[in-house]
C-alpha cells in the first residue's frame, strides 16, 4: 500500500524504503487503493491476496537489489 498509494500521488519511489512501524493510512484507504491497482473489476478476497503477496515479494527483492539501491538511483534516476 505504501508505495502504491506513493505511486498514485506522482511521488519519486527512488528513495524510498518501506518501514513496517512508518504504516500511514487507514484500512479503507488501503482496501481501495489495492482494488484500484489489482486489474480486476471486481476482484475477489484470493486475488486481492494473490496480488498483494506478489507485490510484496516483488518490492522486497527491489529493495534488496544492489541495482535499486540510493548510490545507483543517483546515477541512473529510476532504473
Amino acid at each position: 500500500y505504501e508505495y502504491l498509494s506513493r505511486y498514485k500521488q506522482n511521488e519519486n519511489l527512488d528513495q524510498f524504503t518501506f518501514h513496517p512501524r512508518n504504516i500511514k493510512g487507514a484500512e479503507k484507504e488501503c482496501l481501495a487503493c489495492l482494488m484500484e491497482f489489482c486489474g480486476r473489476r471486481d476482484p475477489s478476497w484470493t486475488e486481492l491476496s494473490n496480488f498483494t503477496h506478489f507485490l510484496n515479494f516483488q518490492l522486497r527483492k527491489c529493495e534488496q537489489s544492489v541495482f535499486c539501491s540510493s548510490v545507483v538511483g543517483r546515477e541512473f534516476h529510476g532504473f
